[in-house]
C-alpha cells in the first residue's frame, strides 16, 4: 500500500534534511519533486496542484524557515496537508437513529461489492450488531449464490432472493423482514455494470426511493486509480453517496485513488479492503494513512490488530510460563497461530515505523508466510510429549517429524534452533535488573512481568 509513493517521498525529504538551513529555492525544488511523485502515483492533476500550493504556502512561512530543524518542519506540513487531503477525521458508519439501519453498496462490476458486503456484515456482527445481507443483483445468479455462501461463512442471515424478482421489490421486502426479525442493519448488495449506464443509475435511485437508506457506499477497486475516482464522482452526482470503500488496497502501491477521491467527491473513505479473507476490511484513518505514506508506520493499527486476536487469559498464562522458564513448543505453536490471525505478514511489517528504510537494505529480512506455515507443520508433526519437552527429540525423532511434515531434517533442526534461541533470550531478560544510585536493584514486579 502506497509503497512507490513512500519511496519517492522519502528520497525528497532525505535531501531536505541534508540542508542545515532551508531557503524558498530549496523548498520549491522539493515541491517540484513531490508534484512529480504524486502525479506518478496517479493522483488527480487538480488535486496535486492544490496540494502543492497549500504545502508551499505554509512551508515558506517565517516560522518554518527560522526553526531549528526546517526540514522536519516541512515534513510536518506535508503530513498535515496529506491528512486534510485524505479526509482529516475518521468517518464512521451512521448506526444510530431509525432501525434497521439500511446500507446500500453500489459500484461497477468487479469492484468487490459482494465480498465487501460479507466483510462489513462480519465486522458489524463482531461489534454486537445483528446484520442482514440482501442479494439484489438479479443479473448474475452466481452473485446471489456467492452472498449466501459468504453469509454462512460469517454467520449472518441472507435474504432469500431470486433472479425472477425485481431489485426494488427485493430491497423493500428485505427491510420488512429485517424489521420483523429485529435485525438492526440491512446491507444491500446491488448489481454492477462494466461501465456506468443510465439503467444502472435508475435502478439504484428506485431502490433509494423505495427504502429509507442510511448509507450509500460506493465500492471501488483502488488499483484502477483515476478511473475509480471518475466513476465515484459520477455515482455521487447521480446518487448522492455518503462514503467510499476502496478494495484491493493491499495491491495498490501507488495510492492515487485514495489520495484523490475525498477531494474530488467531497465524500470520505470509510473502509479499505486489504486482502481476500473475510476479516480483511479496515476502518480508514486519514492520519494513519498519511503516516504510512511518509514512511512513519502505523503503530496504532498494529496494536489494534494485536488486541483483536490476543486472548488476554492466554497472554497472562504465557507470561507466567515465561517467568518460570516453562515456555514449550506448544506455546510456540500458539504464538504462530496468533500472528497468522493478525493478517498478512508483509502488511504487518509495513506498519512498523522506518521499515521502508530496512527493506531497501541489500540483505534485509523478508517476511515469509510459507516459512510460518512450514514451522507450524513441523511442530504439529511432533507428539504432545515432544512439544512439552524438546530435549527428547533425538535424531530418529527428527527424521520422523521431517517425514510427517513434508520437510527435511535440516528444516526441523532450524525450527528447534529458533525455539532454543528464544528460550535463551527469555531467560536472559527474566528478572532483569537495573542500576540506580550506584547499586543494582531488581525492576518493580510489574515491570519484570
Amino acid at each position: 500500500m502506497f509503497e512507490n509513493l513512500t519511496d519517492r517521498l522519502e528520497g525528497v525529504f532525505k535531501k531536505l534534511r541534508g540542508h542545515g538551513k532551508l531557503t524558498e529555492e530549496n523548498i520549491q525544488d522539493a515541491m517540484r519533486e513531490v508534484r512529480t511523485a504524486l502525479l506518478e502515483a496517479d493522483v488527480n492533476f487538480q488535486v496535486v496542484k492544490e496540494f502543492i500550493a497549500a504545502v508551499t504556502e505554509k512551508a515558506v512561512g517565517r516560522e518554518v524557515l527560522a526553526s531549528l530543524s526546517p526540514g522536519q518542519q516541512v515534513i510536518k506540513v506535508v503530513h498535515d496537508e496529506l491528512v486534510a487531503l485524505l479526509g482529516s477525521e475518521t468517518a464512521t458508519l451512521r448506526l444510530d437513529g431509525r432501525q434497521p439501519v439500511t446500507i446500500m453498496l453500489a459500484g461497477l462490476q468487479g469492484s468487490g461489492k459482494t465480498t465487501t458486503a460479507a466483510k462489513l456484515a462480519r465486522q458489524l456482527k463482531a461489534k454486537g450488531r445483528r446484520p442482514f445481507l440482501v442479494p439484489a443483483d438479479v443479473y448474475r445468479p452466481a452473485a446471489i449464490e456467492q452472498l449466501h455462501v459468504l453469509g454462512e461463512q460469517v454467520g449472518v442471515p441472507v435474504f432469500a432472493s431470486s433472479t425472477e424478482q425485481n431489485p426494488v421489490d427485493i430491497a423493500r421486502r428485505a427491510v420488512a423482514e429485517a424489521e420483523a426479525n429485529q435485525y438492526d442493519t440491512v446491507i444491500i448488495d446491488t448489481a454492477g455494470r462494466l461501465h456506468v449506464d443510465e439503467a444502472l443509475m435508475t435502478e439504484l435511485r428506485e431502490i433509494s426511493s423505495a427504502v429509507a437508506l442510511t448509507e450509500v457506499l460506493f465500492v471501488a477497486d483502488a488499483m484502477t486509480g483515476q478511473d475509480a475516482v471518475t466513476v465515484a464522482a459520477k455515482f455521487n452526482r447521480d446518487l448522492e453517496i455518503t462514503g467510499v470503500i476502496l478494495t484491493k488496497m493491499e495491491g495498490d502501491a501507488r495510492g492515487g485513488a485514495a489520495l484523490s477521491v475525498k477531494k474530488v467527491t467531497g465524500k470520505p473513505i470509510k473502509f479499505v479492503g486489504v486482502g481476500e479473507s473475510l476479516d480483511a476490511l479496515e476502518v480508514f484513518h486519514p492520519d494513519r494513512a498519511a503516516s504510512r505514506i511518509l514512511g512513519m508506520g502505523d503503530v496504532l493499527s498494529l496494536i489494534e490488530k494485536a488486541e483483536a486476536v490476543v486472548d488476554q487469559k492466554k497472554a497472562r498464562k504465557l507470561a507466567r510460563k515465561i517467568q518460570k522458564n516453562a515456555f514449550t513448543l506448544e506455546d510456540f505453536l500458539d504464538q504462530i497461530q496468533q500472528i497468522k490471525k493478525m493478517g498478512n505478514l508483509e502488511q504487518l511489517m509495513d506498519m512498523i515505523p522506518g521499515i521502508n528504510k530496512l527493506k531497501q537494505l541489500k540483505d534485509a529480512p523478508r517476511p515469509d508466510e510459507k516459512e510460518l506455515i512450514k514451522t507450524e507443520a513441523i511442530i504439529r508433526s511432533m507428539t504432545r510429549k515432544e512439544r512439552m519437552n524438546h530435549r527428547i527429540i533425538n535424531a530418529s525423532r527428527r527424521q520422523r517429524i521431517a517425514r510427517g511434515s513434508g520437510t527435511s531434517v535440516a528444516e526441523v533442526n532450524r525450527v528447534l534452533k529458533s525455539y532454543t534461541m528464544m528460550l535463551k533470550m527469555m531467560k536472559k531478560f527474566k528478572g532483569k535488573s537495573v542500576m540506580r544510585g550506584g547499586r543494582r536493584r531488581k525492576l518493580p514486579k510489574g515491570l519484570r512481568r
